[in-house]
């Protein structure tokens, strides 16, 4: 059964480090600019903990142990979103363990950030992928997100 607390930190910083990584490696898989140094996941760890003041981390647990996490946090849109929609929730750094994948724990972690994002006023919430992550993009279909901004890379040499 998948239990979904908040995060406490500093105890639980090991098993997020270790997330992070674990989506790293995979996500390196498909995309060539991620980095695998040993110092990756303790910059990455710092530079979300700028915007974990305006949101919430959320772990997952299979049987009492730490099997994946979710971050959300409110952003505010450009003055071209219309007001209702300006201030939205946006999730990040979903892993799973790939040893309990299809358990429910990723569907369990984003419903926990849709109910943070419901209490906090918010009507809208975006997640993103790589485009060649084609598993996630299945699984945030089938969870009721819609494509909504493409973004495009040129390489300059």
């Amino acid at each position: 059964m998948v239990t979904i607390r908040e995060a406490r930190l500093p105890d639980d910083k090991p098993a997020l480090l270790g997330f992070i990584e674990g989506l790293q490696r995979y996500e390196a898989e498909f995309e060539p600019d991620r980095r695998l140094d040993a110092a990756y996941a303790e910059d990455q760890f710092a530079w979300l903990m700028r915007n974990a003041g305006k949101g919430a981390i959320f772990l997952a647990e299979i049987g009492g142990r730490a099997a994946g996490w979710i971050m959300v946090y409110a952003d505010e849109a450009p003055p071209y979103v219309i007001d209702a929609e300006r201030r939205h929730a946006v999730i990040c750094e979903l892993f799973v363990d790939p040893s309990v994948r299809g358990q429910g724990a990723g569907r369990a972690l984003m419903a926990a950030c849709e109910q943070w994002a419901k209490a906090q006023g918010l009507s809208v919430i975006h997640i993103g992928h790589l485009s060649a992550n084609a598993r996630a993009a299945k699984v945030y279909e089938e969870a009721g997100y819609a494509p909504y901004v493409v973004l495009r890379r040129k390489r300059l040499k």
